[in-house]
């Protein structure tokens, strides 16, 4: 008998081929919506949080900006913030633009950028040929720099620049190693520094500070050892920087990499349930469409129903036969948004630029909720025609 209402409920869809794909077309609109929004984004955020997360947690950014009696960080306060325990280093962070020189040839608007040796032991991949800074280069202001590839491109055509000196506000400098462009920077680096249309290179922090003729720091990275007591040594951060500024309010701000990473995930999950709502709307409508079309057929063929029921057939059949229609009609109707959805996410992610990942969990909200709008819209017309009278019925016929 329940093969029988399949085979009945089915060749209906197929007789009305029309019909039933207007009647699918609001659920078809869902699911993609669904599908295609969730999986999107979800992309986008996981590729912002891998870039995040390769510039390394247990990160804190500290951006001091001081008070009318100091402006910045000494070395003093630089000096006490590293001997926090849990505290692996501290890395300032100097970014101004200058002019690059070598043999007449003259770059503009090259990003130049103060790092001490911290930073190199802490960030991998910076370089991919030379050497990188070292103690006695912060402590001695050595004239030394590293460039990047662009930079060298554009100075040194078809030669090697290693050991080569450049001229930068007029003072020479020998070019120890070149930049790797894809190297991770610090989070400073993304959200303050401009672009480097022009090149890039990296002096002794030391060296810069004279260059910009800044005595203090404005921007420093610090290095958690053990990322379990962030905020225990958050706290002490907090206490030394305090003191510095004579406990000033206003006169610093700390970006802590762990909670930005928190904080996305957040978003997300707000975001999902944001989208999942609107395109919720969509199934709603394709529901209603579904019980519309559904109570329509079941006006048709009410001869139908009254012929079955007086040949024996139990209310209970019937209401099986047009609730599994309703449900055909969902998972159809399902099926083809997951596989728009999935095209359009494809499409969409060589477009953006993002790795195409199928997101299972908005397949399965998608078909899940349209298997379940067809059980919800589709018991209404089922149950009015189980409940039918024959004689009501049998008398159109």
């Amino acid at each position: 008998m329940l093969r029988e209402n399949i085979r009945m409920s089915w060749q209906n869809i197929l007789n009305n081929k029309m019909r039933s794909f207007l009647t699918i077309l609001g659920i078809v609109i869902g699911v993609t919506a669904i599908i295609a929004l969730i999986s999107i984004v979800q992309g986008v955020i996981d590729e912002s949080n891998k870039q995040f997360v390769g510039m390394g947690t247990g990160r804190v950014t500290v951006q001091a900006f001081g008070t009318p009696l100091k402006q910045g960080l000494s070395f003093n306060d630089i000096e006490s913030l590293s001997q926090i325990e849990n505290v692996t280093g501290v890395s300032p962070n100097l970014s101004f633009n200058s002019s690059v020189v070598k043999d007449g040839n003259v770059v503009e608007d090259v990003v130049i950028e103060g790092k001490n040796e911290v930073y190199f032991k802490t960030t991998e991949d910076v370089i991919s040929r030379g050497r990188v800074f070292n103690i006695l280069d912060m402590e001695s202001k050595n004239k030394v720099v590293m460039i990047d590839t662009e930079l060298s491109e554009s100075l040194f055509f078809g030669r090697d620049p290693m050991g080569e000196n450049i001229i930068i506000n007029g003072t020479s400098y020998s070019i120890v190693g070149i930049l790797n462009d894809e190297s991770s920077d610090d989070i400073m680096s993304m959200i303050d520094s401009s672009s480097a249309p022009n090149g890039k290179v990296i002096i002794p922090y030391t060296t810069a500070m004279t260059m910009a003729g800044i005595g203090n720091i404005f921007t420093i990275e610090i290095i958690i050892d053990d990322t379990n007591f962030m905020d225990q040594t958050i706290d002490k951060i907090e206490s030394v920087l305090n003191q510095a500024f004579n406990f000033k309010e206003d006169s610093y701000n700390l970006i802590n990499l762990d909670s930005l990473l928190d904080m996305m995930e957040t978003l997300q999950g707000m975001m999902t349930a944001m989208l999942t709502g609107i395109a919720a709307i969509s199934l709603l409508v394709g529901g209603i469409g579904i019980m519309n079309m559904m109570l329509v057929s079941v006006t048709e063929r009410t001869t139908e129903i009254g012929l079955r029921k007086a040949l024996g057939a139990e209310p209970g059949s019937i209401q099986i036969q047009f609730l599994l229609e309703s449900i055909f009609l969902s998972l159809l109707g399902g099926i083809i948004g997951a596989i728009l959805g999935l095209s359009i996410t494809y499409i969409a992610s060589d477009i953006i630029g993002i790795p195409f990942k199928i997101n299972y969990t908005a397949i399965f909200l998608g078909v899940g909720f349209s298997a379940a709008i067809g059980i919800i819209f589709g018991w209404a017309p089922a149950r009015k025609a189980s409940m039918l009278n024959p004689i009501d019925a049998l008398r159109s016929v």
